[in-house]
């Protein structure tokens, strides 16, 4: 059975899944914080000054990027009827809703600057999807490479989290 887009439910499934599956990943990663409790988050603090570090390049800020770009992906996907403002708000809305929810909760420190890196990122995903589905001349295919992709590095970052978890790699993060 084919949806209007083309694409199967089966796939829509997939898709479906593999986006929670990121969502709790980044939840855990950015408000839990690995399970690791630091010594800045018995305070809190903002910083409403976007990049006024005197690098701009900080790994910091590439990470961000970097952990946003799939929601950009799977928004591109699923959400592919949205106008590019209502997926720009999105990618807003919950960077600025885990910037609160640190705060609020003594994760981490609200920052503008990641909102803007966390939104840059999310605009970054979004780019790639439309590319490849460019690229594959059908966003049904390009949906189902995107899926083979997301699912081998669902699986690749589940595994990095367990060994970081069981401290079974060389890197420690406690």
């Amino acid at each position: 059975m084919k949806e209007q887009s083309g694409v199967d439910h089966a796939t829509n499934r997939l898709t479906t899944l593999l986006f929670i599956i990121y969502l709790c990943a980044i939840y855990w990663i950015l408000l839990l914080k690995l399970g690791v409790h630091f010594s800045y988050m018995r305070n809190r603090q903002a910083n409403f000054i976007p990049f006024n570090e005197h690098v701009i390049l900080t790994s910091e800020n590439i990470l961000n990027v970097v952990i946003f770009i799939p929601l950009g992906v799977y928004a591109g996907i699923l959400f592919e009827r949205w106008s590019f403002g209502k997926k720009l708000f999105l990618f807003f809305f919950l960077s600025l809703l885990v910037e609160g929810l640190q705060y609020i909760f003594r994760l981490g420190a609200f920052d503008v600057t990641d909102m803007i890196t966390n939104t840059s990122g999310g605009v970054i995903g979004f780019i790639i999807a439309k590319s490849i589905e460019k690229a594959f001349n059908s966003s049904v295919k390009a949906q189902k490479f995107i899926n083979k992709l997301a699912a081998a590095g669902t699986f690749l970052l589940i595994l990095l989290l367990f060994l970081l978890k069981m401290n079974m790699l060389p890197v420690r993060y406690q």
